[in-house]
């Protein structure tokens, strides 16, 4: 008998409601986009959807514009790994804007692989131009 593959899908991505990473439940999308307004504590990612793949481990990555550190050096890539629960999964994959918001601006692209292999990666453009777009419209209309 053949081996089931594992398939892997984003089921979301955008910007989210703030997460918790500690809490058992994945945070709720509030606007599909890649897009996103440079503010302080925005959450953005997606969720990638896993079925038959109990036990791979995924490495992920997050790279971030030429931010740099304390010690004002370029920081290096976010990097983890996780390994897949059950064989019907989600995982979020996100991060978060801090001060100084000025240097956060740019192209932030994160990727999930499986064996050095891409199954998933989306790129988020990180702009202070997109925060006077419609979010910001309904946010100071009370909605």
């Amino acid at each position: 008998m053949a081996k089931l593959k594992a398939n892997f899908s984003i089921s979301s991505f955008g910007i989210y409601q703030e997460w918790d990473e500690k809490a058992k439940q994945l945070p709720v999308i509030k606007d599909f986009t890649t897009h996103i307004p440079a503010q302080l504590d925005i959450e953005f990612g997606f969720i990638l959807h896993v079925l038959k793949g109990k036990g791979l481990k995924l490495d992920y990555t997050i790279y971030h514009p030429n931010i740099p550190d304390k010690k004002g050096e370029i920081m290096e890539p976010f990097r983890g790994e996780v390994y897949v629960r059950n064989n019907d999964w989600e995982f979020y994959l996100g991060d978060t804007l801090w001060e100084p918001i000025e240097n956060k601006t740019g192209d932030w692209r994160m990727v999930i692989e499986l064996n050095g292999k891409i199954i998933a990666e989306k790129t988020f453009s990180v702009l202070v131009e997109y925060g006077d777009g419609e979010i910001q419209f309904w946010k100071k209309r009370g909605y």
